[in-house]
């Protein structure tokens, strides 16, 4: 339930700690923008600070686990472990995006050139054990990371350095300017070096690690469940940024392998929450006996978090995939309409942007800005950027294609391929136009075997492969797909973040997912990366960068909700208002005298 936040801000006290530069210090800092939350405040707007800290709560999850590093490169950890065992040096709220307040370090010291920061600790934070936490831990995280963590954290911070001033300052010069690097820093974990000197950080941990967090893992049968129990002498307990969370006391988490299992046992009163994402499971599914008596509740609660894309999604790495008709054609053959009416229950709308409810979104043509920039890359992206307003594939929603099937064939027919006995095949090779669909919820089937359905329509064989949890990381690591169903981040604002998930440098990181080596590509991103205080020029590469991945047909569109469904056992409560950002849940609370009006769940 508590959730892992980042975020970032600037605007400060500015003190000319040395002659020749402007030197910003700070309680917080920002990529861009100003902070919502003023020096000196007491606790986020979205919490109630008086919320009783005390009950228990059980969550189930789906599939297993076999680490506590979630850092090492194989291996899966327990939910939100993470979050619950370790602090970063600045934290952020679901107010905002983009901007970070101290907890383990108290202060933040930057200049104007953006090139180097120091982190100044407070000298009241403790690791679990009570032994302070010091810069020197701090470099001993940031040096491990860099050797033994994920690529990507290497690539993002190559070249960076880092150096120990003294018991409460740690000080990170960067090869260039960097604000994004600079914020990015600031969510930095923190690690006891006196606990995880003799680890083999790139390797599974067996055990549970010493943490800076308020949680740790007091019980636990590896692959089954988790228990995560808050810290008596936590440091920050009462903490601006902590206050009005942490509320329950001790955190379960069961581990199901079967979907239907895991909800059935949510009915059953095996835990206590759940959030839903299956249109069909909360429009047939609950119902019964617990819900009709007001044990369970049911919520739908509007939101407008931005969603980003969630699609089926290319690996344009396979030679299948490589030319964009190819790819246009598959997307003429998912009849979104018809699936949304027959199987998801009307509840979603076609989602159409790779940044989904924020003012990024490319629409209608290109004007202005955005035209000038997309005109240095003419020839090189599609001529359809520059003549065509973007619309997705729109059906009748009866479950007849046929329009759609011819406008698929003539592209296939243009790519190179003929149909021969029924069947889609390559002129030059003769290799038939065959893909594997990757997928880990078997849920997922009945939304794909129709889209099967219709790709054969043109010849085209999919075939559907679901494998479990462990499986299904493995290979995405692996880069060992053709086709997954999956989800792009929703960002509020375009950041630095997109190089992770489209850029070049970032192939063999499983979270670009499509595999885009593209300069293109990489221009537009690193104009999002150098225009980020100013709001028309990122206003304008933000929409261009959307323009060209959706004119590029990396991903099949999918759907979004504009709604949380969520559903509890009356055990809970919650502040009047959610936050900006997200549901808020790391703000609920156990609600004893509502608890007493449960009957018996399993001892709970």
């Amino acid at each position: 339930m508590r959730a892992c936040i980042a975020a970032v801000v600037t605007a400060c006290l500015v003190f000319p700690a040395v002659a020749e530069e402007d030197v910003t210090v700070s309680y917080y800092i920002a990529e861009r923008g100003e902070p919502k939350y003023q020096e000196g405040f007491e606790h986020w707007g979205y919490v109630n600070p008086d919320a009783p800290r005390t009950g228990s709560a059980t969550y189930g999850a789906r599939g297993t686990f076999d680490n506590f590093n979630r850092f090492a490169l194989r291996g899966t950890t327990p939910a939100s472990i993470e979050s619950y065992l370790f602090d970063s040096l600045m934290v952020g709220n679901s107010d905002e995006v983009g901007v970070y307040y101290g907890l383990i370090a108290e202060q933040v010291e930057y200049p104007a050139s953006n090139d180097w920061i120091i982190f100044h600790l407070n000298p009241a934070a403790t690791f679990q054990d009570g032994s302070p936490i010091e810069a020197s831990d701090v470099a001993f995280t940031f040096n491990l990371l860099m050797t033994d963590g994920v690529p990507q954290f290497r690539t993002i911070y190559d070249g960076v350095t880092v150096e120990v001033l003294d018991a409460q300052r740690v000080r990170f010069d960067l090869p260039a300017p960097s604000k994004s690097n600079l914020v990015g820093l600031a969510g930095l974990p923190v690690f006891p070096e006196h606990d995880f000197a003799d680890r083999d950080f790139a390797e599974p941990f067996e055990n549970v690690p010493l943490g800076s967090g308020a949680y740790t893992i007091s019980e636990y049968e590896m692959g089954q469940y988790v228990v995560y129990e808050r810290i008596e002498d936590y440091w920050a307990i009462n903490h601006p940024t902590q206050l009005g969370l942490l509320n329950i006391e001790r955190e379960r988490v069961d581990y199901y392998l079967d979907d239907t299992v895991l909800l059935e046992a949510f009915k059953k009163g095996e835990y206590d929450y759940r959030t839903e994402s299956s249109a069909r499971k909360w429009a047939t599914q609950y119902t019964g006996t617990n819900f009709d008596a007001g044990y369970i509740v049911k919520e739908s609660i509007p939101h407008e978090v931005p969603t980003g894309m969630q699609g089926f999604v290319f690996n344009i790495q396979r030679p299948v995939f490589e030319d964009r008709r190819v790819r246009m054609a598959i997307n003429q053959l998912f009849d979104f309409e018809w699936a949304n009416d027959n199987l998801l229950y009307g509840y979603y709308s076609r989602t159409h942007s790779y940044f989904q409810n924020t003012e990024y979104m490319a629409t209608g043509l290109p004007q202005g800005q955005e035209l000038a920039i997309l005109e240095e890359f003419r020839g090189q992206i599609p001529d359809e950027v520059f003549t065509e307003p973007y619309t997705n594939v729109q059906t009748d929603g009866s479950g007849n294609i046929r329009p759609q099937l011819r406008q698929a064939l003539t592209l296939l027919r243009e790519a190179g391929y003929e149909s021969r006995d029924g069947q889609m095949v390559n002129v030059e090779t003769s290799e038939p136009l065959s893909f594997e669909l990757l997928l880990y919820r078997p849920d997922n089937e009945r939304i794909a075997i129709p889209f099967k359905e219709n790709l054969a329509k043109a010849g085209i064989n999919m075939t559907i492969r679901t494998v479990d949890t462990t499986q299904y990381v493995n290979r995405l690591r692996e880069r060992d797909f053709d086709m997954v169903s999956r989800s792009f981040f929703g960002y509020a604002y375009p950041n630095d973040n997109l190089q992770i998930q489209w850029g070049s440098g970032y192939l063999d990181s499983s979270y670009n997912m499509v595999g885009t080596q593209d300069p293109v590509i990489d221009a537009l991103i690193q104009g999002v990366v150098d225009n980020q205080q100013d709001d028309e020029l990122l206003l304008a590469y933000g929409r261009a960068l959307d323009r060209v991945l959706l004119w590029r047909y990396y991903a099949v569109p999918q759907w979004h909700n504009s709604e949380y469904w969520v559903s509890y056992w009356h055990k809970f409560g919650r502040p009047d208002r959610i936050p900006r950002y997200s549901l808020g849940s790391s703000s609920w609370w156990y609600d004893a005298q509502a608890a007493q009006t449960l009957p018996e769940r399993n001892g709970r």
